[in-house]
């Protein structure tokens, strides 16, 4: 395997993944908390499907969003920390130009579809809360099963393409891509070709559907926190902020920090490469992990459910 920095191909056959670049010493030491988060994540995400398939109550439009959700963090983590651990591991860093689109079709989709399902999450909470009434009339089990396939279709169509458009750049400076894993815009930026049509479709990505994503969970809580702070009682306001406490702070978890690492990936001046690398590969294994926690901690159905399933064990 060569590592050098300047090779002569048009349609390379293999990418050299670096890991952390500059922290290759400390590769070992860096997969114990990766492979600690990832642990936890494929946990918590089975444990809450597993709740609530063996719960009658839970199967509920909230619970099925849910669900969504944990098999959308799954397949995301999974996506990533095992082609990080064989480097991290076993110092195996070629992958396949195929295999390389591949994965960064699948991170990106299912970052976009996990967008898509917490819209659908605070629209619930919004019905839910705003016309409770109307709630169960029109979340049905057939309109949660269309808007969870409008999600897949959406995120599916909107990445597409990102390899096609890989696949057609000549690449004749270097087959090294700075990251443990493949994403859109570090394999572009490899090409010896004009990528502006790569590079501004990735910002369409991620300011016209993400952005309208986040306009749409802003507009629904806006709404949302009103009708609370119009409740007749603190009792009643806690009681119902309660409910959808959860959804924000999962939102916020997964927005807030995405936004800010994906412009500096793009921007990045004066912030050192290994220390945006290395910050980026545990913002996307935080979010699966962090996920089932805040909605097992804070949703008293799961959180009950939960603790009935360990008593009868033990009892």
């Amino acid at each position: 395997m060569s590592d050098s920095n300047t090779t002569d191909f048009t349609n390379p056959s293999t990418f050299i993944l670096m890991g952390i670049p500059g922290l290759e010493a400390a590769h070992v030491w860096i997969s114990i908390p990766f492979c600690t988060m990832y642990a936890i994540a494929i946990l918590g995400n089975f444990t809450a499907l597993f709740i609530v398939k063996m719960e009658p109550s839970l199967h509920q439009p909230m619970y099925y969003f849910l669900c969504m959700l944990a098999v959308t963090d799954l397949v995301l983590s999974t996506s990533i920390l095992p082609r990080m651990l064989s480097i991290f591991w076993f110092n195996s860093r070629e992958i396949y130009f195929s295999a390389c689109l591949t994965q960064l079709y699948f991170l990106h989709c299912f970052s976009v579809m996990e967008s898509g399902i917490f819209v659908a999450m605070a629209f619930d909470r919004y019905l839910a809360i705003c016309h409770p009434l109307r709630h169960s009339t029109i979340l049905t089990h057939p309109m949660v099963a269309k808007i969870g396939l409008t999600v897949v279709l959406r995120s599916a169509i909107f990445i597409l393409p990102y390899p096609f458009l890989l696949r057609q750049w000549p690449y004749c400076r270097t087959n090294i891509i700075p990251q443990p894993y493949c994403v859109h815009i570090a394999v572009a930026n490899l090409a010896c070709a004009d990528i502006r049509v790569s590079s501004y479709y990735g910002l369409f990505v991620q300011f016209c559907v993400i952005g309208l994503d986040v306009i749409f969970i802003f507009i629904s809580y806006t709404l949302l926190l009103r009708a609370i702070f119009c409740l007749p009682t603190k009792d009643t306001w806690l009681k119902t902020f309660g409910t959808c406490g959860s959804h924000l702070c999962a939102t916020l978890a997964f927005y807030t920090p995405g936004l800010l690492f994906s412009l500096t990936y793009r921007f990045h001046q004066n912030v050192p490469l290994h220390f945006h690398v290395l910050i980026t590969n545990m913002y996307l294994l935080m979010t699966p992990m962090l996920n089932p926690i805040i909605y097992g901690v804070r949703t008293k159905q799961i959180w009950g459910r939960l603790l009935r399933l360990f008593t009868h064990k033990g009892t």
